[in-house]
C-alpha cells in the first residue's frame, strides 16, 4: 500500500507538521488530520526508484540480457569474461557461465 504525505495548513499536532500516511490509491485524499481534525494538504513527494539505463548498468547488478537475434539464437550483450557472445539452442555450451554471477 502506497504512503503518502500530509501537511498541517495550521498548527500541528502530535503527529507533526508534515506526516506520513498509507493509504490505498483509490481512497479519498484527507482534508483533514486523523488525530486532531485540523485541516490537512497532500503533499507531492520524491519517488525513489532507478532504472539501469545502460548494459554495463545491468551486467554491474548481476542480471544476464539476452537479445533474440534468430530462431532459437540469442545475442548475450551482457556477457562476461569467456562466455559466448551467442547463446543457441541445444548447444549447451553456448549458455552463460551462471557460476561467476551467482553465489551462496
Amino acid at each position: 500500500m502506497p504512503i503518502y504525505e500530509y501537511e498541517h495548513l495550521g498548527e500541528p499536532c502530535k503527529l507533526g507538521k508534515i506526516f506520513d500516511i498509507k493509504q490505498s490509491i483509490n481512497d479519498e485524499r484527507l482534508v483533514e488530520c486523523p488525530s486532531c481534525h485540523g485541516a490537512v494538504r497532500k503533499l507531492i513527494s520524491h519517488t525513489n526508484f532507478c532504472v539501469p539505463k545502460s548494459n554495463n548498468d545491468i551486467r554491474n547488478l548481476g542480471f544476464t540480457k539476452l537479445v533474440k537475434r534468430d530462431d532459437g539464437v540469442y545475442e548475450n550483450v551482457t556477457r562476461r569474461g569467456n562466455d559466448s557472445r551467442y547463446m543457441e539452442r541445444g548447444k549447451a555450451e553456448t549458455v552463460p557461465d551462471l557460476s561467476k554471477i551467482i553465489k551462496d
